[in-house]
């Protein structure tokens, strides 16, 4: 019955006094939580970076780099091995991942491939578990030719141990501007996320990442002028380097590097003594002071070039030896050039070039409006959700709200405790489940109204309401985890904060409804004896209403397959608006300094940078302005160069609020996850579902959800809204939602299938329709008042969003009646048991006329 016992009566309100205690902090600023005593909690819910502002970078490491850079190692390895065997050879050379060398003499061929076994030599590749991997293996061909191919398992590895020294490099430079709470990490083979929060200058943070900062030291070649060795052919030994003036000057320069940048200790940003200027000092460590105080003594007189990055920086004239260890740069650099250049050295060099392919920053300004919108829109809904309850359910109503509040409490000490990263589709997320919460209490609501309109005394009604609506709750909440489960996995960025968010409203919700709404209904029910429902339960107006919705399946679903095929043909022909993370290209927010975003002089002046198609589009307020560039030819290289030229032509007069790039590489592999993501979600939900129904069940479920996916696209495709990564999350909850609302509904038939087993089938859907309808008009209600409060309230960044899963709703609904139903019906559910029976024709079926 209701019994509790005070130990599961403790339980619950530990839990939930532990979860206030630990949201609490959310509630006060960093300043007010310093002058709180020391026990206090201090930990608050982190921020993403479209709140709180900042950058989110990803780099790809170049992997033509590192078989080049593999290439050049083993040709040079055959030289010097072949020189010291005193074996004669020609025609050394390398292209792709082979070198090819062909010895002279026949003879010595043996002695070649003897001499050169070590390059061919299995490499120990470390670890936990050991093993070796072949780099390099040798092809033995006809007339002395040896043929050296790098192995694609060798590259591999190569690629994978410069990704983690890179994270490191990449650490270093970071840390040394100084940012709060970096997060650095891999993300697949050859890429590496940093997400820089409250970063101010991204740009600085790009030109730091993606210099390689490989310094050396080389001696000048004199040999020749460097205007003959640019028409001509310079020596051998010698190439032709650029420094990095306007315009710049060419220098012939040895290959062989006096020092390099692996010997250097330190580095900081200094002024020269004698002219004030900007310079950066420099500290090698013994070897490199020993041979930088030989290389010098040995070339007094004579111009010595310091490269970064097959760049010279300067060229000075060797006075006389320099013995200290130390000495200095100097390139006509600003303060924070120095300064930058200094953090690259002592950070150290990249193993190879990393590219920004992906680009997401948001300026402070823009973080702190899309909290106040997440606040008010999430205020404004809990209000609208909690007088709909009161509305509807007086007393319970109360209960629910109660429950509600725990819940939103409990998911925000959930996020702060697992350190979780709460991004604007997060509040989404926090908004929709207020919504769906309400589902739940709704569902035992209205099982323990229809047990005590059967006759059962109220204390018997909410017993059994309880239990009836504990498998409906769990089957239709396990279906959304499984959506939100997959979301986590195949997102990523912000998708993957609005998944965890979802996964933990899901449990949340579970719990309050199943301890708190039960324990507040058993202590209600002590405290008042009450014989019969409150009469502030105003949900009877959808009882016996009988309505007939199987009687018009053939032309609802007709209209259905009709809409289904035509979002399938807009979306073969005209396709949807998608944005750049499924096409490549940019997106930039800007605000304009003073007065109004002037759209027309915006097109004007980047129509002039060669730039390709360029839209400007105003966006929320008249100061601001939503720039869009198509994909640059050229790759992520050229994203990058694109965004630099609209930022100088633009920044003197706007403020940048956002910056999003997306290359050609990541929008490739969004659109395969996010392909795959919304496959493997139906095909997990449809196995669930047949293991807890029957299939007929299960591919009901799949065709009403596909239903809704289509319509959702075909919506896109009508109203021309951005189809972009938030979309695909707006998918993807549509198809958790849908199958939230079919599974209560088909839950209902099962177990009428059980008490009516000669009814005909039409008539029995009709009946659990009926009798879940209630349910099903008040969930959706509750849904779309928190939904629409986040589409008018929550900011144009997530209006897209918000209104795929407002419609998402209408078509959810619409489904799990007119779509679920009828295709049972398709598929002869339990054929034999649906022969009339006259003896056995329940009072249910002369209602309809049967």
């Amino acid at each position: 019955m209701l019994y509790i016992s005070r130990w599961k009566t403790l339980f619950i309100w530990l839990t939930v006094a532990f979860s206030v205690f630990v949201a609490l902090p959310n509630a006060f600023t960093d300043e007010e939580l310093a002058g709180l005593p020391t026990w206090f909690p201090q930990d608050k819910v982190t921020l993403g970076l479209d709140l709180q502002g900042g950058s989110h970078i990803m780099l790809k490491l170049e992997r033509s780099d590192i078989v080049q850079e593999r290439l050049e190692t083993v040709v040079g390895d055959i030289r010097t091995t072949l020189r010291d065997a005193g074996i004669r050879y020609t025609g050394l050379s390398g292209a792709g991942q082979q070198v090819q060398v062909r010895i002279t003499d026949p003879a010595q061929v043996d002695a070649a491939i003897e001499a050169l076994s070590e390059i061919t030599a299995p490499v120990s590749v470390g670890g936990l578990t050991g093993g070796t991997v072949n780099e390099v293996t040798l092809d033995r061909g006809s007339d002395g030719e040896l043929r050296f191919i790098l192995t694609d398992a060798g590259i591999d590895y190569r690629v994978s141990s410069a990704v983690t020294q890179s994270m490191e490099v990449v650490r270093r430079r970071v840390d040394e501007l100084g940012t709060t709470e970096p997060l650095i990490q891999r993300q697949g083979e050859d890429r590496i996320i940093v997400q820089v929060p409250g970063l101010t200058d991204p740009q600085r943070l790009k030109a730091l990442l993606n210099q390689t900062a490989k310094l050396s030291f080389h001696m000048v070649d004199q040999s020749m002028p460097v205007e003959e060795a640019i028409s001509g052919r310079p020596p051998a030994s010698s190439e032709v380097l650029y420094s990095s003036d306007d315009p710049a000057i060419p220098y012939l320069i040895e290959r062989r590097a006096l020092v390099s940048g692996e010997n250097l200790v330190d580095a900081q940003a200094a002024f020269d003594q004698r002219t004030s200027e900007p310079v950066v000092t420099f500290r090698f460590d013994s070897r490199g002071a020993q041979r930088f105080a030989q290389a010098t003594q040995q070339n007094v007189g004579r111009p010595f070039a310091i490269v970064l990055d097959q760049q010279v920086i300067s060229a000075p004239v060797i006075r006389e030896p320099i013995v200290g260890g130390s000495g200095q740069i100097s390139g006509n650099f600003s303060v924070e050039g120095a300064n930058d250049l200094a953090v690259l050295l002592r950070a150290g060099a990249l193993p190879a070039t990393l590219t920004v392919v992906e680009e997401r920053t948001v300026g402070p300004g823009l973080g702190a409006d899309s909290i106040r919108a997440g606040v008010v829109a999430s205020i404004i809904g809990a209000i609208a959700v909690v007088l709909f309850m009161l509305a509807f359910y007086g007393t319970f109503g109360v209960m629910a709200n109660i429950a509600l509040a725990a819940n939103v409490t409990m998911i925000l000490a959930a996020l702060t405790t697992i350190g979780s990263t709460l991004t604007l589709p997060g509040i989404a997320g926090i908004v929709l489940t207020m919504g769906m919460a309400v589902d739940s209490n709704v569902l035992i609501y209205e099982r323990i109204r229809e047990e005590a309109k059967s006759g059962r005394p109220l204390i018997q009604a909410i017993d059994i309401g309880f239990k009836k609506a504990f498998a409906t709750i769990i089957d239709a909440n396990l279906t959304t985890l499984i959506a939100a489960v997959v979301l986590f996995f195949l997102g990523s960025g912000p998708v993957r904060g609005f998944a965890v968010t979802l996964t933990v409203g899901i449990v949340t919700t579970i719990f309050t409804a199943f301890f708190l709404t039960h324990w507040l209904m058993a202590t209600w029910y002590r405290w008042k004896r009450p014989k019969h429902l409150p009469k502030s339960v105003r949900t009877g107006f959808f009882d016996d209403k009988n309505i007939p919705f199987m009687a018009v399946r053939r032309f609802t679903f007709i209209a259905a397959m009709a809409i289904s095929v035509a979002s399938l043909v807009g979306f073969a022909t005209v396709g949807m608006n998608l944005g750049i993370d499924f096409k490549g290209g940019s997106i930039m927010e800007v605000q304009a300094r003073n007065g109004e975003a002037d759209l027309s002089d915006i097109r004007t002046r980047l129509s002039d940078l060669n730039l390709g198609q360029v839209q400007a589009q105003g966006f929320g307020d008249p100061s601001t302005a939503l720039i869009r560039l198509q994909a640059q030819e050229g790759g992520e290289n050229a994203e990058q160069s694109a965004i630099a030229k609209v930022r100088g032509e633009l920044e003197a007069d706007y403020d940048f609020r956002r910056v999003e790039v997306v290359g050609p590489a990541v929008s490739s592999d969004l659109t395969q996850s996010a392909t795959i993501g919304v496959a493997a979600a139906l095909f997990a939900i449809l196995i669930y579902i047949w293991f807890r129904f029957e299939w007929q069940f299960a591919l009901g479920a799949i065709i009403a959800t596909l239903h809704d996916v289509v319509f959702t696209i075909g919506l896109f495709v009508l109203t021309g809204i951005e189809f972009n990564l938030t979309s695909i999350a707006a998918i993807l909850t549509i198809i958790g939602y849908s199958l939230n609302d079919t599974v209560v509904v088909y839950d209902r038939m099962r177990e009428n299938l059980r008490r009516y087993k000669k009814m005909p089938l039409d008539v029995l859907i009709d009946i659990s329709i009926n009798q879940t309808l209630s349910r099903t008009i008040l969930t959706a209600g509750s849904t779309m008042l928190a939904l629409g409060a986040l589409y008018v309230f929550g900011g144009e960044v997530i209006a897209s969003f918000t209104f795929a899963m407002l419609a998402g709703v209408l078509i959810g609904t619409f489904s799990s009646v007119y779509i679920a139903g009828p295709v049972l019906i398709a598929f002869k559910l339990r054929p034999e048991t649906f022969q009339k029976d006259e003896n056995e024709v329940d009072e249910a079926v002369a209602k309809f006329g049967a």
